[in-house]
């Protein structure tokens, strides 16, 4: 099984994005690397600086990574912290979109363009007016429509925008404790894919028993990071990870801006404290795309992208096609495990 293994094993990557281009499969992740940075709620620990592309022909067959397709040094605005990207085809052109610091510290998205799959990148010398915190996600719905979806809690300074605009008092792991969880945020993209195009919205989870927004104290269901966005079946699928809770949940909608009513977990704690993820179809198949910290021994910062193959069943729910291995949740918080 794909599963057993990560399927890059020469460097660690994490947060992996996956599409099928040319009939293909190209996976954009995160590259983590060896730091003495502590672990923290911050999530500095996290120090990664360029981007890797790889491809492969079959899921489970030789994977040839493509080197590296932008570096931080290469974008004007960034500081630090290149953290978890995703990619888009469109007008012949693709699109890497990315998250990192700016030189006031602040946490913002970009994009580069490049001419194959695999890149190099161009980076745009601004970052995407209008667009905030971490882990951008782009979904190009059928009709050539492009939206992309961002947003991530505690480091990812999602808490900071709670009032509208940024909020300084409120970076750290700092998110609501009552009333409606925090939502991840949704625009549409312009047809060059470079710029918002719509005001940016909230992606409302709605609690299928009562139809209102997840409660912020519902921390096994409520948004955290990793927004990713599929189409089944006429349905869109927004699935994300509930971080400190360690799931990776779906809510089902009828739009591309939702609102979207929860549907259940897709993948339970794995080794190591992060959970992020994609899905795509490929070859009649569908596969979820995630990573774990075996490769590193259980280091936090340093994971590995892994493959499992889902099935949907006749109400549209998602399953693992086998079942997960158990294991003992991570720490709730940063500070526990330390400690």
């Amino acid at each position: 099984m794909a599963d057993k293994q990560p399927f890059v094993t020469h460097l660690y990557t994490a947060d992996p994005s996956a599409h099928v281009f040319n009939g293909k499969l190209y996976v954009y992740p995160s590259h983590d690397r060896e730091t003495d940075i502590k672990n923290n709620d911050n999530g500095d620990q996290y120090d990664m600086n360029d981007y890797h592309v790889f491809s492969m022909s079959e899921v489970g067959g030789p994977v040839t990574d493509h080197g590296v397709a932008l570096k931080a040094e290469d974008v004007p605005w960034v500081s630090r912290q290149l953290w978890a990207p995703d990619a888009a085809a469109k007008n012949g052109k693709y699109y890497l979109y990315f998250p990192a610091r700016d030189k006031d510290d602040v946490f913002r998205i970009g994009v580069a363009v490049g001419d194959k799959p695999e890149g190099p990148f161009k980076a745009e010398p601004e970052h995407i007016k209008g667009t905030f915190s971490v882990d951008p996600a782009v979904f190009v719905d059928d009709d050539g429509e492009a939206y992309l979806y961002f947003g991530g809690l505690w480091g990812g300074q999602l808490q900071c925008y709670a009032k509208g605009s940024f909020d300084k008092s409120q970076l750290g792991a700092n998110e609501p404790s009552t009333g409606n969880a925090l939502h991840a945020k949704v625009a549409k993209l312009s047809d060059d894919m470079l710029s918002l195009a719509s005001p940016v919205s909230d992606v409302v989870i709605l609690d299928p028993s009562t139809s209102e927004p997840i409660h912020a104290e519902d921390h096994a269901r409520r948004f955290f990071e990793a927004a990713w966005l599929h189409k089944y079946n006429g349905k869109y699928y927004f699935s994300y990870s509930t971080g400190d809770t360690h799931y990776l949940a779906y809510a089902i909608g009828d739009t591309p801006l939702g609102p979207f009513t929860y549907g259940g977990r897709i993948l339970e704690p794995v080794v190591g404290w992060t959970t992020h993820h994609s899905i795509a179809e490929f070859k009649g198949k569908w596969y979820l795309f995630y990573h774990d910290s075996s490769l590193s021994g259980g280091e936090n910062h340093l994971r590995s992208a892994k493959i499992r193959e889902i099935v949907y069943d006749e109400q549209g729910k998602i399953h693992l096609a086998e079942p997960q291995p158990q294991i003992k949740p991570p720490a709730a918080r940063l500070e526990e495990e330390d400690s």
